[in-house]
């Protein structure tokens, strides 16, 4: 057995090498790459996803996994579940045509960056084609994997949340339309008074960034294991606890955009920098699932970043670092400002209460685009109907409607709810950890570090060494309840527009 654990170990090694080179040039792609550079990169990257496939797909490869997978029982429990989480992918992978996948990775290489392009041009066309790509390999790979239990779409929700597919989508946001959405009508039409001025002023980009650094402090983001860039969609991207980064992007006429985004992405930074380091070299490093991430980026932008307790001790800094744009601005004012609930184009900047709304939008869309009742090209006419009708919004273009979004370009299809079922996650494990401690009142000390050190203890620590869901309830100690997220933003609005 010890032989084996060793061989095991050897191909891990391997299988880690090249999923590091993949990481940098994603990051790299995101970041700073010159425009120039991606057609031989695509090459490039093309040989290396052929020989990763081939490494996860050999005999060698496959007859050690399987005989581990044999004797998982006496194995220890962190090895035993990789074993099994491993050979599931790969058995996965196998049933993938190598020259499909070669083939989809080498789209991916530069999807991204075509996304990008249009974007900037608000031009849906630019990108339609290299999406159409995208999407014709994934109703593939739906059709590869297909499960007596997993059918269509639920493939795809499957490897981002396991075990939340279609039917549990549809009971949660079936929850949110019957009891939230009729609060947020309500709230949408009551306008909040507030000096306001301040949120369309200018706000130089590099006192921005100075803000942001200070907020890295706060929130403890180990920058000697991490850094901040920029890039057109801010995203978090890491290899291990010891290499962590994320991404902002600044509007010099937007200042809470910047600060919110880098809240967000610090909130899933933090969670891959407290992970158990002895956990570096396996596969069960990182975070467990999307929606456990997810929970954590919603937990430290909303639940935290706009409370009045966060900004009592570091408005003044913000004041301190924009003196004239925030002159005669008061707590009161900018914490109604960043919490002012009214319905928003754009998903990133939308506010708390109606954040699940776009995501419900984004929901609608990919599962109609899977059970084949729309195509991609009938994507931007759908996008502004689903708009229309869930928030009353015209959308004036493709770069404020259907192109805002950079997961369709990275093939992230099943993605989005993940971020609706993340929030309500959260608001549970506010109720239990307020059993703990007093969250709100320990943020007088400057920084979230006792937050933190309870996430770490119940959550973060474990990095991928369990099933979401069994990971989740250790942190509650019950089951998903949605219904914690809507009293939690029925109660918290009901107090801010004084309802």
């Amino acid at each position: 057995m010890e032989n084996l654990i060793k061989q095991y170990e050897n191909l891990r090694k391997k299988m880690k090498a090249y999923q590091f080179a993949n990481y940098l040039a994603s990051w790299d792609a995101s970041t700073e790459a010159p425009k120039g550079c991606f057609a031989n990169r695509s090459i490039q990257m093309g040989v290396l996803s052929e020989e990763a496939y081939k490494l996860q797909t050999s005999e060698e490869t496959s007859n050690i996994v399987d005989e581990l997978f044999a004797k998982k029982e006496q194995l220890e429990p962190i090895l035993k579940h990789e074993i099994e989480e491993t050979k599931r992918s790969l058995d996965n992978m196998k049933k993938i045509p190598m020259n499909e996948y070669v083939e989809f990775m080498t789209i991916l290489s530069d999807s991204q960056q075509i996304w990008a392009e249009a974007k900037k041009a608000a031009d849906w066309s630019k990108f339609a084609p290299t999406l159409e790509k995208i999407v014709a390999y994934l109703k593939k790979y739906v059709q590869y994997l297909e499960t007596d239990r997993l059918k269509g779409y639920d493939v795809l929700l499957n490897d981002f949340e396991r075990d939340f597919l279609m039917e549990d989508c549809d009971l949660f946001f079936d929850a949110l339309k019957r009891d939230l959405v009729p609060f947020v009508k309500k709230v949408l039409k009551k306008p909040l008074v507030y000096q306001n001025h301040f949120e369309n002023a200018t706000y130089p980009v590099e006192k921005q960034k100075q803000f942001i650094y200070y907020l890295q402090d706060v929130m403890g983001f180990d920058r000697n294991r991490g850094l901040m860039k920029e890039s057109e969609h801010p995203f978090t991207s890491g290899f291990g606890s010891s290499d962590v980064r994320f991404t902002v992007h600044y509007y010099e006429n937007n200042l809470t955009s910047a600060i919110f985004s880098a809240i967000h992405e610090m909130g899933h930074a933090i969670y891959e920098q407290q992970v158990d380091s002895a956990l570096e070299q396996t596969n069960s490093g990182g975070g467990a699932s999307m929606a456990l991430h997810e929970s954590q980026s919603r937990f430290y932008e909303n639940i935290i970043g706009r409370s009045k307790e966060f900004w009592k001790v570091h408005f003044p800094k913000l004041k301190k670092t924009f003196p004239k744009q925030l002159k005669g601005i008061t707590l009161n004012d900018f914490h109604q400002s960043i919490n002012r609930g009214q319905a928003s184009l754009i998903r990133i900047e939308a506010d708390e209460l109606t954040y699940a709304i776009h995501i419900m939008l984004r929901y609608d869309i990919e599962k109609a685009l899977f059970n084949n009742e729309i195509t991609v090209n009938d994507l931007p006419r759908v996008w502004n109907e689903k708009m229309k009708e869930y928030l009353d919004l015209d959308v004036p273009n493709d770069k404020e409607g259907v192109l805002q979004d950079v997961h369709w370009a990275f093939g992230g299809f099943g993605y989005f709810p993940s971020y609706a079922l993340g929030s309500a996650y959260a608001a549970q494990m506010l109720a239990t950890m307020k059993k703990d401690f007093p969250v709100f009142k320990s943020l007088k000390q400057g920084t979230t570090k006792a937050i933190n050190s309870w996430f770490k203890e119940r959550l973060h620590r474990y990095g991928a060494t369990q099933h979401p869901k069994a990971l989740f309830e250790n942190v509650v100690k019950e089951k998903f309840q949605p219904q914690y997220y809507i009293n939690y933003l029925i109660e918290k609005y009901s107090q801010i527009y004084n309802l």
